[in-house]
């Protein structure tokens, strides 16, 4: 088993940014992910005592299709934040200032105005909290030999960016993934422990890049497997370097 690739998402329902290494911290988040949401109306979230909420008060994939369309990327060291829809640059801002933030909110509902709940607002998670669809799930991983087996179940291609995962596991045992939970494995310099399976949502319907819903997952899932995971949460129990290439092993 390894480490076949990684990826972050730096605003929650916008696109995957693949990376070749990441630098894990113990009981961290995985780094530069869902360091922002777009919240669609008041959700409640209160940056001084920030607390989990659920994901239909953001803009997101399940409900927002739309997003998928999207390409988006942003650079940490200058918090500019590009926008991209159909190859051409919509909005390009930095997300620092509170000029760019507003810059960002007015794309989107342009471009999201059919689905808005009241006003979008950007917002940034606090320090030591990120915008994640699991309270207890700091990283995500995903089996491809499953992706794989779904796929042919369907008999259809499928997407692995579909689950939006952080780290994604090759040459492991097709749903070997559910007897994880509870188990601890060594990936890079890293230590993890695995808390739970991935239950997944309508999000998973929409083809990456397209915003096209042409697939019910959540039903494939269930109908050839019986169950709707795809998928495993971890905590970062040791730190380290994680990279492409690297084995995974149990401990």
């Amino acid at each position: 088993m390894y480490l076949h690739s990684l990826y972050r998402y730096p605003v929650k329902g916008l696109s995957p940014e693949p990376l070749t290494a990441a630098e894990l911290i113990v009981s961290g988040y995985f780094p530069g992910d869902r360091l922002f949401a777009l919240e669609n109306g008041p959700s409640g979230f209160d940056p001084q005592a920030p607390q989990h909420q659920p994901k239909i008060k953001f803009l997101m994939l399940m409900k927002n299709d739309a997003l998928a369309k999207l390409k988006s990327r942003y650079d940490d060291r200058t918090g500019v934040l590009t926008i991209e829809h159909d190859g051409r640059v919509g909005v390009q801002a930095c997300l620092f200032e509170r000029s760019g933030r507003e810059r960002v909110e007015a794309y989107l509902s342009d471009y999201t105005q059919k689905d808005l709940r009241g006003a979008i607002r950007l917002l940034t998670a606090p320090e030591g909290f990120r915008f994640t669809d699991s309270k207890s799930g700091f990283i995500s991983l995903v089996n491809l030999s499953s992706v794989k087996s779904l796929a042919q179940a369907l008999e259809a291609c499928v997407d692995p960016l579909r689950f939006r995962a952080n780290i994604y596991i090759d040459k492991a045992a097709p749903w070997s993934e559910m007897d994880w939970p509870g188990r601890q494995m060594r990936l890079g310099e890293a230590r993890l422990e695995i808390l739970k399976m991935t239950d997944r949502c309508a999000a998973t319907g929409v083809e990456p890049g397209t915003g096209i819903r042409d697939m019910d997952i959540v039903q494939a899932l269930y109908k050839n497997f019986g169950h709707n995971d795809c998928g495993v949460y971890a905590r970062v129990i040791s730190g380290g370097r994680v990279a492409l290439g690297d084995t995974l092993e149990f401990l």
